[in-house]
């Protein structure tokens, strides 16, 4: 038996080699020399390109890809402190006449009030013994001077005063992503988006990387939270009837392999880096990973390999990137993911070699414990 057991592990520690070389253990994710290697053949349906600081102004030039809004946005402008009156407003009139014989006011009754007078479609409001009077597109204080213009011709005695409620054509709807979403009357023409949403409560904590939309009339503007908050030149001024939401960030990527996570990831940031991805996955798998290998599959519309296209050989694509290098990884930091691609961590060649050592380790242990038992 003391003879058999040390012929044994020569034997095992002799086939190592060979089990190696003959083909990969079964593991989470490919080695990254595999898809290299499929590259090269003349057959190969996918075209791969090693991220370099010499390839990155090349890449930069290709048509995007995955699911890209590219909605315009409006910069701001000043607007006026006052507010304007629009059909759909209501107006609160006061009179006040001393005159013992008014037409307006009753014995002993010095001031009418008109509530909830509303104005017409055609910017008109109606006035008892005056009739119909224009007040469309006024400030209060000119409706105010207006309609007691028209007042004095009849009841020359007579003061006005006018309070206005804002109408649908004065208002602006904030409609979810805050706190208090609802309608909300615009206090004066200088008005802008980030006045809304502090009324509105301020954005949901819950948002992933929040997006701001601007629905007026039959376009629809968009741009990211961290960019009106960046830039003021974005606050843009709002009008009656504008429609505000505030909602997630719907791009995102996909994480696979030997990764920290192997999940749908969301954009995090507008921009997102290779380095980014890497950091919102969980980093790589320290037992595992190659960090040679980190590998970007992407698929170009067919259009992207037109004749005078600036774009890759094929449509699909696999980016290779070598975190090991001080190359790769400033080149990882300036590559971008583009939204639906997957992130894909290989794992490295010598898990397999350890694996079998492993295994072999474990054998010569079962029969070292074996000749004890004997002995």
């Amino acid at each position: 038996m003391r003879i058999i057991l040390p012929l044994l592990a020569a034997a095992s520690l002799a086939l190592l080699p060979s089990a190696c070389s003959r083909g990969r253990l079964p593991g989470g994710a490919p080695v990254s020399e595999e898809i290299i290697t499929s590259a090269a053949d003349a057959d190969a349906e996918f075209a791969l390109y090693a991220v370099n600081r010499a390839f990155l102004p090349t890449v930069a030039q290709w048509p995007p890809t995955g699911k890209q809004e590219n909605l315009r946005w409006i910069h701001t402008s000043n607007g006026a402190r006052t507010q304007i009156i629009q059909p759909g407003d209501t107006l609160t009139l006061r009179i006040w006449d001393s005159n013992d014989n008014s037409l307006l006011t009753g014995l002993d009754q010095k001031m009418v009030q008109l509530q909830a007078v509303k104005v017409a479609a055609n910017g008109t409001v109606f006035m008892p013994y005056v009739g119909n009077v224009n007040v469309l597109g006024l400030t209060p204080d000119l409706a105010r001077e207006t309609l007691q213009s028209e007042l004095e011709t009849i009841v020359p005695s007579a003061q006005l005063q006018l309070d206005m409620s804002e109408g649908r054509n004065n208002s602006v709807d904030l409609v979810n992503g805050v706190l208090t979403p609802g309608t909300y009357p615009m206090p004066d023409r200088n008005y802008t988006v980030m006045g809304l949403i502090s009324a509105g409560g301020g954005i949901s904590l819950s948002l992933n990387n929040p997006q701001i939309r601007l629905v007026r009339g039959g376009s629809i503007y968009g741009t990211s939270v961290d960019r009106l908050l960046d830039d003021p030149h974005f606050d843009t001024l709002l009008r009656g009837g504008d429609r505000v939401f505030v909602e997630e960030d719907e791009r995102y990527f996909l994480s696979f392999g030997a990764a920290g996570q192997e999940a749908l990831h969301i954009f995090t940031k507008d921009k997102v880096s290779a380095m980014d991805a890497v950091s919102i996955m969980g980093g790589l798998q320290d037992n595992k990973a190659d960090p040679k290998g980190l590998l970007v599959l992407r698929e170009y519309a067919p259009s992207a390999v037109a004749a005078g296209q600036r774009g890759p050989r094929q449509t699909r694509v696999v980016f290779s990137l070598d975190l090991t290098s001080a190359d790769g990884i400033f080149s990882a930091r300036k590559f971008q993911i583009n939204p639906d691609d997957l992130v894909m961590a290989t794992e490295s060649p010598i898990n397999d070699v350890l694996t079998v050592s492993n295994i072999v380790g474990n054998f010569v242990g079962v029969f070292n414990t074996t000749s004890n038992i004997f002995n």
